[in-house]
């Protein structure tokens, strides 16, 4: 934890253990850590972004979250890896992305970060991804109720997605995100809410 001392960086939710955490349900993690930042009020929750991390083909998913500090450093959260909770972001992006060099092109990696505000209003999981054929559990699922919007009960597949047409947030290739996020120097980011 001397990395966090270092940049004086207080973390916006509690230690790794005392988060609402279910294994393989990243994503309402992520939501979780998302409502908590939004419900303690101390931290503009406009700081924070779910992110998504697939590629074209959706082999698989994961979902982590950015906190981009006005510091020199960005930090991750990701209550799945054995790195720091939270993480700077330069470490985790050393230590877990490796890169896509030796992957074909469609298994290239790509991110689509969605604001944490605008992620608490869209996101939808009725948890069926996670029922096989005769529809039982194949990870027993989270004890409170499915997250769901007024507009939609299962929409995570627009979030899983990497096309930019759909869905919410911004998409980009994995590299341009480490580099955008990386050790700050006084650069300004953008990313669109949409």
């Amino acid at each position: 934890m001397a990395e966090l001392d270092e940049y004086r960086y207080r973390p916006a939710v509690p230690p790794r253990a005392a988060c609402a955490y279910t294994g393989c349900y990243c994503e309402e993690n992520v939501w979780k850590l998302c409502d908590y930042i939004r419900s303690r009020g101390e931290r503009p929750v406009e700081e924070f972004y779910a992110v998504f991390i697939s590629n074209e083909r959706r082999m698989d998913y994961h979902v982590i979250l950015l906190h981009v500090s006005s510091g020199e450093q960005n930090f991750i959260y990701d209550l799945d890896t054995v790195l720091p909770f939270p993480c700077p972001f330069d470490t985790y992006s050393t230590e877990a992305f490796r890169l896509d060099d030796s992957l074909h092109p469609e298994f290239h990696r790509k991110i689509r970060m969605i604001r944490a505000d605008l992620y608490l209003e869209t996101f939808a999981s009725d948890r069926s991804h996670m029922k096989d054929a005769d529809g039982k559990w194949q990870k027993p699922p989270p004890s409170y109720p499915c997250i769901e919007t007024a507009d939609s009960k299962m929409n995570l597949d627009d979030f899983i997605s990497m096309n930019p047409k759909v869905g919410w947030g911004s998409v980009l290739p994995l590299s341009d995100f480490v580099r955008q996020f990386g050790r700050q120097t006084h650069l300004s980011c953008s990313v669109k809410a949409q």
